[in-house]
């Protein structure tokens, strides 16, 4: 199973759900069997380290970001994973637009997936430490009920 997760630049929100869905993992004893990457769907940060209050907040739970690195969708991307979630409307839409003939991926929301009362993970890149906090709470909530989703898949 191959999860990729996307938002806009792939340094806050996208990052920080790989890495909490990746401990999730690890903790099932599934990491040879799930493979999980993010993405944006903008390339202004590609190599570059997540946002540094991302890091830090997430840092404090635990999950471990600092050595991840941007990188922009690829159309291959739509072949090669099973399931891509985006974090907003937004970065979903872009997506559908940027998908070829013969992707195969499953394209859906995090949030709404799992009928989240949000159904997008807002962007803290403008806001304050607070929208970290908030963008954790919410992935660490929808990862939980991903993993349940990606065991019965396996």
């Amino acid at each position: 199973m191959k999860v990729l997760f996307v938002c806009m630049g792939n340094i806050c929100r996208s990052p920080t759900a790989e890495g909490v869905f990746r401990q999730r993992v690890e903790q099932a004893g599934l990491s040879g069997r799930i493979e999980i990457d993010s993405a944006g769907t903008g390339g202004w940060h590609v190599g570059k380290a997540p946002d540094a209050r991302a890091c830090e907040a997430a840092g404090r739970r635990g999950y471990p970001l600092a050595a991840l690195r941007a990188r922009q969708v690829q159309p291959s991307d739509f072949e090669h994973f099973d399931l891509i979630l985006a974090m907003d409307h937004d970065n979903l839409g872009r997506l559908q637009t940027l998908r070829p003939a013969r992707g195969q991926a499953e394209l859906d929301l995090l949030l709404r997936r799992y009928g989240l009362e949000a159904d997008v993970v807002p962007d803290p890149y403008y806001g304050g430490a607070d929208g970290f906090e908030e963008v954790l709470d919410l992935i660490e909530e929808a990862c939980d009920a991903l993993l349940t989703e990606v065991k019965g898949r396996l």
